[in-house]
């Protein structure tokens, strides 16, 4: 294989794909080994991925309908010509239980407590319904990253029967479900506790009450009106009752014929109850499916749709690409992540540098890639001239919010490169500038020199300013080494958080010689004389 092509032929692929360690592949792996177990290596494997629409659509969310289309690619490679489907499950029927505190209208939303998501009113007034809403959002962003899925309303596919003959097994198995499930709960909660939850035909309410009557044979189960103490007999079919979640999320695995659907790390034991459940409903062996671990806000608690906290997917997208955001889903996902603003520029720059060595992999190193699995396997071909980072710093050196500046400045450093013939770094241009604004800008603290500081700023803007005009980025660097080298730092890493500290109004920066070239040589000689004139660096 070419070290420039970036198609792998199908053979090479597939012996790649049986060895691969990148984790995609080790779960894909897993599947083409339950098919085999099965008998049924020809069949539609169905992936599955689950949101409760009870509050915003968080990046979460978005991360696992990722990561599971990543497992589906991966399994496609492995067992080529076998039919693959992603079902991204909305459980809209479940009750409001709490308003969340991220929505307008909190007051209006209270006086429909433990109504069915898609009966509760949207708070923005823009769809038929809450449960509407959330799923419209929640569509609109996978669609816009081109996943290939098809979307699956719990309230339809209650009202519509699809789930009728499961649920008369689940009233048949009742007390084997009971018998996993009351030994999880505390105390209290087993005298109420039915994994079946009637609907009020009075009240519209998703009730969490326990049943006083069940009858296997005419499928319906009865239970007393919360506030009138009325028995009431409802069916379990068509839409007239739920289940409640773990014992819901096995039913649909059963009824749907899920084969692969991962999950938190917090939800290790309801995955475990869930596929004891399943086991009572089918005899079958469970979905297949890992735990990923938490995403954790800035303060290192658990990201919440109802709160709001942490990352969201258009805070993301617009400081950073959409590829970019998939590459922070690729990496590790089975440790714990920060998703916090900080975290983007670094993930941007890594996806870039993965896309630069793609083309120069062999078919074993490409697999292992996160630019393989972004892409489908088809990663685009770039290499930039500069990283995501060096453009913030340019952004804050210059404190333009101007992309005809910075791209003035970009051709300092690659005379050739133009919007039109490098998109991507148009782009790029873009997110810094709105990075800059919203955090760079407002977080800068500048600081005087001190004294041998002085003197080393003054020997350098002396040395830039003799520097021939071709000077590359590696000769500048070479003189600032020579700077601190000459002055006498105790480390040198002293003397390069002086630079970005007196000059930028940051901890830490970019190697400095690339942003010299970038910022331009005379420039860069201006900034250090007004530094050590002592004006106000926060003005540009």
């Amino acid at each position: 294989m070419p070290a420039d092509s970036t198609t792998i032929a199908p053979s090479a692929l597939l012996e790649a794909a049986r060895v691969s360690k990148a984790w995609p592949f080790e779960e894909a792996r897993k599947i083409v080994d339950r098919l085999e177990k099965e008998g049924e290596t020809g069949r539609t494997v169905l992936f599955e991925t689950g949101y409760g629409p009870s509050g915003l659509p968080h990046i979460g969310t978005f991360g696992e309908v990722a990561r599971t289309t990543m497992v589906r690619r991966a399994f496609e490679i492995l067992a080529p010509g076998v039919p693959t489907r992603l079902i991204c499950f909305s459980d809209d029927m479940d009750g409001l239980r709490k308003v969340p505190t991220n929505v307008p209208n909190q007051e209006m939303l209270a006086g429909y407590i433990n109504m069915p998501l898609t009966k509760v009113p949207d708070p923005f007034g823009t769809h038929s319904s809450f449960g509407a809403h959330n799923n419209a959002r929640l569509r609109a962003f996978l669609d816009s990253y081109g996943f290939e899925y098809e979307f699956a309303s719990s309230t339809e596919y209650y009202k519509a029967g699809r789930f009728d003959a499961t649920l008369l097994k689940v009233l048949e198995k009742f007390d084997e479900i009971m018998e996993i499930m009351l030994p999880s709960l505390r105390e209290e909660r087993q005298q109420s506790y039915s994994p079946i939850l009637p609907v009020s035909p009075r009240t519209g309410h998703v009730l969490l009450v326990p049943l006083v009557a069940r009858d296997a044979k005419r499928g319906t189960v009865s239970y007393a009106e919360p506030d009138t103490g009325e028995v009431v007999e409802v069916p379990v079919t068509g839409g007239n009752c739920k289940l409640q979640w773990k014992a819901d999320w096995a039913m649909r695995w059963v009824a749907l014929g899920v084969d692969y659907e991962m999950a938190g790390k917090d939800l290790i034991d309801s995955v475990k109850l869930a596929s004891r459940i399943y086991r009572v409903l089918s005899n079958k062996r469970p979905p297949e499916g890992f735990n990923y671990e938490l995403f954790l806000d800035e303060e290192g608690k658990k990201i919440s749709k109802s709160k709001g906290n942490g990352l969201s997917i258009e805070d993301w997208l617009r400081y950073a690409s959409p590829e970019s955001l998939q590459y922070f889903m690729f990496q590790s996902p089975r440790a714990g992540k920060r998703l916090y603003f900080d975290v983007i520029p670094r993930n941007v720059d890594e996806y870039l540098g993965a896309l630069t060595a793609y083309p120069k992999q062999d078919a074993r190193e490409r697999l292992n890639n996160a630019a393989f699995h972004i892409h489908g396997g088809n990663p685009p071909t770039e290499d930039l001239p500069i990283s995501f980072s060096l453009l913030l710093n340019l952004a804050s050196a210059s404190h333009s919010e101007d992309r005809n500046v910075l791209w003035g400045f970009i051709r300092n450093y690659a005379p050739d490169a133009t919007p039109e013939n490098h998109p991507r770094l148009d782009h790029l241009v873009g997110y810094a500038i709105n990075y800059f604004h919203d955090f760079v800008k407002p977080a800068k603290k500048y600081r005087a020199p001190s004294d041998i500081e002085r003197a080393a700023l003054d020997d350098l803007a002396a040395r830039l300013d003799a520097a021939p005009a071709e000077a590359s980025a590696e000769e500048l660097q070479n003189i600032v080494y020579e700077i601190g080298k000459t002055h006498e730092f105790a480390n040198l890493r002293d003397w390069f958080r002086a630079l970005y500290e007196v000059l930028l109004g940051e901890e830490q920066g970019p190697r400095f010689g690339t942003f010299v070239k970038l910022y331009g040589v005379k420039e860069t000689v201006a900034l250090i004389r007004r530094a050590l004139a002592g004006e106000d660096m926060s003005k540009g």
